[in-house]
Order: C-alpha cells, then structure tokens, then sequence
C-alpha cells in the first residue's frame, strides 16, 4: 500500500446467513447441513481514500453503508476481500462500542483501555471527554438511561479526544441538536486539517456538501458510484428525487430487480 493512502478496500464482501429456524442454525453449525439464505450486505466493494480526505457514505437505507463503517472500524470483518488501514481507525454511532451497564465515566476508560491507551493518558483526556460531551451529571450515571442523542455525544466525545488517524461517522450526528452538530462538525474540520481520514454516513446532503471532498455511493450492497462529491452527490440527488416520484409498490419493484441483478452477479463473478 502506498504510503499516501490510509484506507484501501479491495473487494470487500460481507455475506450473512439466514435461517427460516433455530434448528436450521444448528443443523448448518454442527452438522454442515445448511439451509440458510445467503444475504449480501456487501458486494465486491473497492476504493482508496487518502490522508485529509472526508469520504461521504450515501445509498438508500439498507444498502451496506453501516456495515461497511463497521468494516473500516475494526468492529466487524469482511467475508471476502480485505481492508488495509494506515492508521488507528475510530467508529462513532449510537452506543456503538459502548457497555450500557456502565457509566460514562467507566465507558471512557473502557473504550480507551480497548486501543491500547494507559489509565494515566485516559485521566489526562479526562476532562476534555466531560467539557465536550456536556451531559453534565448523566456522565456518573449508567448509559442505559441515557437518550440516544446522549449516548452520540459521549461517543462522538471519546472519539475525537484519543485521536485516531481514521474517524468513521455513522449518523451520530442525526441524533443531536444543532449546537452541538455545529460543534461535532467544527471538530471534524480541524480533524481534516491534521490529514486525518474521515468516513461520514448521514442522509443530509447539506452536510455532504459542506464537508466531504469524496463520496461513495452504495446500492444495496454494490458499489454504484465513488469520485469527487461534485460528481457523485448531484447524480444521487438526481435519483432520489426519482426514487421519491415512485409509488410505494414501485419502489418495491425497483428495489427487488436491483437486488435480483446483483444476485446474477454473485453467480457470474
């Protein structure tokens, strides 16, 4: 991998199985007998993405966007393919990483204990992780009883406070207020400046203007488009306001032949 790249997929494929029954499940896994749908969340996707670039994920709900953030943040792995990293990645969703049993407190030494960091460089991050987060008493209290835009905050505090070279973004900003959307995205920016690697997933084309340089489009899995967000965004937006114009069972129809020609592609690639 050359050096200029933080982030190289090569054909990345995530195939989960799907049981009709329990016992199918256990049949498959002890006996090999298997009588499971094999789903694709991904599909062969490849991309590079450089050091200081902001890489817009987009695609209708359902198309391996948050799987593919998974991916890049080490939480999942792919089922064929590979991604290479140039750097400590960090995944920022709702709870995502986060144990709900404990408080926000506990959850920022865990997350930090995680990647390597010492109880003593946690302290010392500490009090930057409370000032951003600003939850004020909720950061001594069990996550559970935290709302989800609580729960994005702490995340979105943990994550740019231990510095990874690469920050994935996956809708935490949906759940926040505009101030503190504002202030997650002035954090990104400086981020951008230091030629980190961001990956964003929103469904605010707004905010993909505004931030990214790079977008990839997923359709159900596959790879549609990937280049510069002048490119790629207005060809998005030209198919959603498409897509929005569709009646409900034309939709139905649409999705299922895209899904239907991927799957000749499985059989063919």
């Amino acid at each position: 991998m050359e050096s200029k790249y933080t982030v190289v997929a090569e054909n990345v494929t995530k195939m989960y199985k799907m049981y009709s029954k329990q016992s199918d499940k256990l049949k498959d896994l002890f006996l090999g007998r298997s009588k499971a749908h094999e789903f694709y969340a991904l599909k062969g996707v490849s991309f590079t993405a450089e050091a200081g670039d902001s890489v817009g994920l987009i695609g209708l709900n359902g198309s391996g966007k948050s799987t593919l953030a998974n991916i890049i943040g080490g939480i999942s792995t792919p089922t064929e393919g590979k991604i290479i990293l140039g750097g400590e990645p960090s995944l920022i969703s709702v709870g995502a990483g986060m144990n709900l049993q404990m408080t926000g407190r506990e959850n920022v030494y865990y997350k930090g204990l995680l990647i390597g960091l010492t109880p003593k460089e946690i302290d010392e991050i500490m009090g930057k992780v409370i000032e951003f987060a600003d939850i004020g008493s909720f950061f001594d209290q069990p996550m559970k009883v935290y709302s989800s835009g609580m729960r994005a905050r702490l995340g979105f505090a943990i994550s740019v406070n231990i510095d990874p070279e690469i920050l994935i973004i996956d809708e935490a900003l949906s759940v926040g207020d505009p101030s503190f959307t504002q202030k997650c995205l002035d954090r990104m920016n400086a981020f951008r400046a230091k030629d980190k690697t961001i990956f964003f997933v929103s469904h605010s084309l707004p905010q993909m203007k505004e931030f990214c340089n790079k977008v990839l489009w997923l359709e159900y899995g596959v790879r549609k488009a990937f280049g510069p967000v002048d490119e790629v965004l207005p060809l998005y937006e030209h198919f959603i306001q498409a897509f929005n114009k569709m009646s409900p069972k034309e939709k139905k129809e649409y999705t299922a032949k895209v899904i239907e020609n991927h799957s000749h592609m499985l059989i063919t690639d």
